[in-house]
């Protein structure tokens, strides 16, 4: 039996595969099609006139880039809680099916929440500092 009657256009995932190779295709060349058209086409010419403001505003000025990494603890502590608070709405729904080692496995999920979270408020994660 040949390789060309094994695979059947009447198998049931030949669309499906069909499929795939198409958009897969069709993304390779979208992709490689902007990419030429953008660098053929682009304008390369700085000029400091196209820099200004339009009509009006405060002439841009070259700054630091400089942002605290207490933005970056923050936000990483509120995914962190919110992510943990998430694991906890299944286990409020269905509280009875779990039964005792359900009730007990959340006491120790939030034990270990409570640690995590006064382990981040002794380290002061938690606190603002202004910068200077």
């Amino acid at each position: 039996m040949s390789l060309a009657s094994q695979l059947s256009v009447s198998h049931p995932y030949f669309g499906v595969f069909a499929i795939f190779i198409f958009t897969f295709v069709a993304f390779l060349a979208t992709t490689f099609l902007s990419r030429f058209v953008g660098r053929r086409f682009a304008n390369k010419n700085t000029q400091k006139l196209k820099l200004a403001p339009y009509e009006c505003g405060l002439a841009p000025t070259k700054q630091p880039n400089r942002i605290a990494s207490q933005f970056y603890i923050m936000a990483l502590l509120f995914i962190l809680f919110d992510i943990e608070i998430i694991f906890m709405f299944p286990w409020a729904i269905d509280f009875q099916i779990l039964g005792v080692f359900g009730f007990v496995e959340m006491l120790l999920f939030i034990g270990l929440l409570l640690f995590g979270f006064i382990y981040a408020w002794r380290k002061g994660a938690l606190q603002w500092q202004s910068m200077k």
